[in-house]
């Protein structure tokens, strides 16, 4: 007999995914490495044109905001003498904290403006900013122009002069660097700077260098830049550079970047490393997803395994988790529909036999009503006829022809009874006519009344007014109100209580309700209360006909009847019948 190597799938599927990610990795870090050695020029060109277009377009929204700040402050300076709008400027400084001084030239009129604090935080004077403006003349400016020149007062202390020309003068306001040197010293990769039209730094990662020219070699190349920006590779001091700029619309300046090539060719390397590094994290991390992965997709079929071998022994509640979204989910949810079925056709088996059960006690129930018939009717015949014969021996109006006819009345209605109880169990069809719920509700109280009143149980009654006809029985209906009340009033065991009938108008239907305040029907055996023969009445109280019965006549009438009840809450019997022309109405 050969042995057979048992190789279970899950363990078929990981060396399968090891190898594809082996494979994989392999190929990416070949391809990345050719693509890292052919074009990494490329990739740092287009590195430093993206920095230097977004640190232009950063440059462009700061000095866009000091000429919105600055025309601000000339439009206040132009309209009055500074001393006029004192309060108002002094707010501005406080809002604007970057400015520390602003002039207004123009209308015949010089003035100026200036924060203390500001100064004093920066370290210079407000007499060696009016110095320079003194000594560095404006030069013609358009209205709306905006003009930009480094004004270093004093060593290491450097401060941007921002120049608003207007129809009527110009204004100049001078700013600190702190906000615009940000800008240059966000990059740590590259050396970031701006340069003004006549080719100085205005700000420069390197603070030492602002106010200093640029290197004539590549400056004369860069001052026609585009506004798209480009870069160019040049040499400074003997050095490779690769270098991106770009305009700043506001100001007519320069925003420039810049990287060693030995730096951009270290860093490319490094990249390569990352990605060896990366993949190597990869590949045990794709071991580990490997493992996980093939346990997950085996076992769902683990389960549908053993599923099936407990549906073979009869066990169909067995549900198996279908939590993917694949094939394998699909098969999961097929079998937990598969076993639902199977329960379901066991359980339609158990109903079936249930009702053929039933059908049995129908059948005896048949022959016990034809009993009753031949054993009942012929008494009340007597009965009937002995009541009418005395009627003719009895004065007119007297409380005893009121007896005799009652008897005549009860007696008739007992025959009627027995003769619809027939027509029940023989399933036959009684006649229907148009009637008045109103007066067979009334009719059966006027019965049942009395009984209910000896045992301590009141009746409410509250009905509709002109409720619509329906078409029916009135002695069936009459019975199945009278069959309610007096179950009712049996519930409650001698007790008082409360017995309640309404009756309202829905659509296309009445609603009759008998409610009462007794124990309740017991949740257990709601589902069977209707059913012929049971009853939860002790021995020899009870025959579990007349529940059976009201069902039975509900239902020829076309209506349906329901139960609410709820353990010592009492019990609730609703009955919907259609309204006269009105077709049956469907099970709720």
């Amino acid at each position: 007999m050969t042995l057979k190597l048992r190789f279970p799938l899950r363990f078929k599927i990981l060396i399968a995914q090891l190898l594809l990610v082996s494979v994989t990795l392999s190929l990416i870090t070949f391809t990345m490495a050719r693509l890292f050695h052919n074009d990494k020029t490329a990739y740092i060109h287009d590195l430093t044109s993206t920095v230097v277009l977004h640190t232009a377009e950063e440059a462009n929204a700061l000095l866009g905001d000091y000429k919105e700040r600055l025309r601000i402050f000339a439009r206040l300076m132009s309209a009055a003498p500074a001393s006029g709008n004192s309060g108002a400027l002094e707010a501005m400084f406080e809002e604007f904290g970057d400015f520390v001084m602003v002039t207004w030239d123009g209308a015949g009129r010089h003035e100026i403006v200036f924060d203390e604090e500001g100064l004093g935080q920066i370290g210079i004077t407000k007499d060696a900013l009016v110095a320079y403006r003194a000594q560095h003349p404006l030069p013609n400016l358009k209205p709306g122009e905006l003009y930009l020149e480094n004004a270093a007062v004093a060593p290491n202390r450097p401060t941007l002069a921002v120049t608003l020309a207007e129809k009527d003068g110009a204004a100049t306001a001078f700013v600190g660097m702190d906000q615009i040197q940000r800008l240059a010293r966000r990059s740590r990769v590259f050396e970031t700077f701006l340069l003004d039209s006549a080719g100085r730094y205005v700000a420069h990662s390197d603070r030492r260098r602002i106010g200093a020219k640029a290197d004539a070699s590549w400056w004369e190349r860069v001052r026609g830049v585009a506004v798209l920006g480009s870069t160019i590779e040049y040499q400074v001091q003997g050095k490779g550079m690769v270098g991106g700029f770009a305009k700043v619309p506001v100001g007519g300046l320069v925003a420039g970047v810049q990287l060693p090539k030995s730096a951009a060719y270290l860093t490319s390397r490094e990249l390569l490393s990352d990605l060896l590094l990366v993949s190597v994290y990869l590949l045990g991390g794709g071991t580990i997803l490997s493992l996980f992965w093939s346990r997950r997709l085996t076992r769902p079929i683990e389960e549908l395994s053993r599923a099936t071998r407990m549906v073979g022994q009869g066990q169909f509640e067995i549900q198996v988790q279908a939590g993917t979204a694949d094939e394998i989910g699909d098969l999961g949810t097929s079998f937990n529909r598969m076993a639902g079925e199977l329960k379901n056709r066991e359980a339609a088996l158990k109903e079936l036999y249930e009702q053929l059960v039933q059908s049995e006690k129908m059948a005896a129930f048949g022959a016990l009503g034809a009993g009753i018939a031949h054993e009942v009717k012929n008494p009340l015949a007597g009965i009937l006829g002995l009541a009418q014969l005395s009627q003719r021996a009895v004065e007119k109006g007297t409380q005893l022809e009121k007896n005799l006819l009652t008897i005549e009345k009860e007696t008739k209605r007992c025959r009627t009874i027995i003769e619809n109880l027939l027509r029940f169990a023989r399933q036959e069809k009684v006649e229907f006519a148009e009637l008045e719920i109103g007066q067979v509700v009334e009719d059966a109280l006027a019965i049942v009344d009395h009984q209910l009143g000896i045992n301590g149980i009141r009746v409410e009654k509250e009905l509709d007014r002109e409720l619509p006809p329906l078409k029916g029985n009135a002695n069936q209906l009459q019975q199945v109100l009278m069959n309610l009340m007096i179950n009712a009033q049996q519930a409650m065991e001698g007790s008082s209580g409360t017995v309640r009938l309404s009756a309202k108008k829905l659509e296309g239907a009445v609603e009759v309700r008998v409610c009462d305040n007794g124990p309740g029907i017991d949740e257990a055996v709601q589902s069977r209360i209707f059913e012929p023969f049971f009853t939860t009445k002790p021995a020899g109280k009870g025959t579990g006909l007349g529940l059976s019965v009201t069902y039975g006549i509900v239902k020829d009438h076309g209506g349906e009847i329901r139960l609410e009840s709820r353990k010592g809450e009492g019990a609730t019997f609703i009955i919907t019948l259609p309204v006269a022309g009105e077709t049956t109405i469907a099970a709720g």
